[in-house]
This record gives C-alpha cells, sequence and structure tokens, in this order.
C-alpha cells in the first residue's frame, strides 16, 4: 500500500466546555499525550454565571488527524460542543497584538507611519519607545511585525485567535458581513 501524501490544513476550532478547575489540562493533554500541535489556544467564560467557558484553538494536521482531534475532543467529560469552524462556514477570526519598538530619528517617524496604515494604535510611548495595539487577521500582524522588525528591537506579545461563526448561532444572515472595522 502506497503512502498518503494528505496535505496538511490548518483548523479553527471553538469548543465549548465546563467551566471547571483542570478542564483546559485535560483538553491540552489530549494534544500533547497525542503529539498534537496547538498553534494558539485562548480561553473565556461565555455566560453570565460562568458555568461554560470558550476555548479557542488553532491547529493543523491531514484530514485524518483533524477528525481524529474533533473526535477525541468530542469523547472529554467536560466537553460539551466541538465546532470546527474551519468547515463549518463562514467564520470571522481576530487577534490582538502589542509590539513595543526601540528606536530613534528617521526609523521612529516610519513606525508612526507603518502604524497608522495597518491602523495600529500608540498605548504608551516613550523617549526612545512605542507600544502599538494591533487587531485582525493573524496575517495583518504578521504583516506589521515584519515591517517594525526592520526599524528596531521589538518585543511582541500577541492574545492567539479568537474565532466566531458569521451570523450567529440560528445561521441568519449578517448584515455587516466584509466590514473591517479594524
Amino acid at each position: 500500500m502506497a503512502p498518503r501524501n494528505d496535505p496538511i490544513e490548518r483548523h479553527v476550532m471553538a469548543v465549548i466546555v465546563d467551566n471547571e478547575p483542570g478542564v483546559l489540562a485535560r483538553v491540552v493533554g489530549l494534544f500533547s499525550g497525542r503529539g498534537y500541535n496547538i498553534e494558539t489556544l485562548t480561553v473565556a467564560a461565555i455566560d453570565e454565571d460562568e458555568g461554560s467557558s470558550r476555548i479557542n484553538l488553532v491547529t493543523s494536521g491531514t484530514p485524518m488527524i483533524i477528525e481524529q482531534i474533533k473526535a477525541q475532543l468530542e469523547r472529554l467529560v467536560p466537553v460539551r460542543e466541538v465546532h470546527d469552524l474551519t468547515e463549518e462556514g463562514a467564520y470571522v477570526e481576530h487577534e490582538v497584538a502589542l509590539v513595543s519598538i526601540k528606536n530613534e530619528g528617521a526609523a521612529r517617524r516610519e513606525a508612526l507611519r507603518i502604524a497608522d496604515i495597518f491602523r495600529a494604535r500608540v498605548v504608551d510611548t516613550g523617549v526612545d519607545s512605542f507600544v502599538f495595539s494591533l487587531t485582525g487577521a493573524s496575517e495583518k500582524i504578521d504583516s506589521f511585525l515584519v515591517l517594525m522588525r526592520n526599524l528596531g528591537e521589538t518585543e511582541i506579545a500577541r492574545s492567539g485567535v479568537v474565532a466566531i461563526r458569521r451570523g450567529g448561532k440560528q445561521g441568519k444572515p449578517n448584515l455587516l458581513a466584509g466590514i473591517d472595522e479594524d
């Protein structure tokens, strides 16, 4: 039997779990125990009584590996729902980044110009540094970082991907689809 050369695919998943101690450790343990990689991970309570949380994660693998991940996640006791947003239709994906850059002179002016183009906000400034806040798709943040790294010493903090289906749970059309406010 010939080896399969299935492509590696990036998948964005939303996992709704009971908000209780040890749940995140179980989810992460599932990935590490089987050698799966988590590229980004965000977690937050999603209801007023904090009874459930949403874990957004990005992972990569062959279609067979992705199916295994979903099946194994669904078997975990504290997991209520598993959504592969990549396969379920249109979704919105955003990330937040804080970028600190140390530079002087013309490089400082260029950093401000680039920040303006990317709609990054200056959230802190010093004599020889800026801290920018930027939101948007991961690709946008990656592009911003490439340009900033050429202008000085940078330090970066990224939130990881948060994502949600377009149109809400009932699948109602999203009247603002395609509008990008960042």
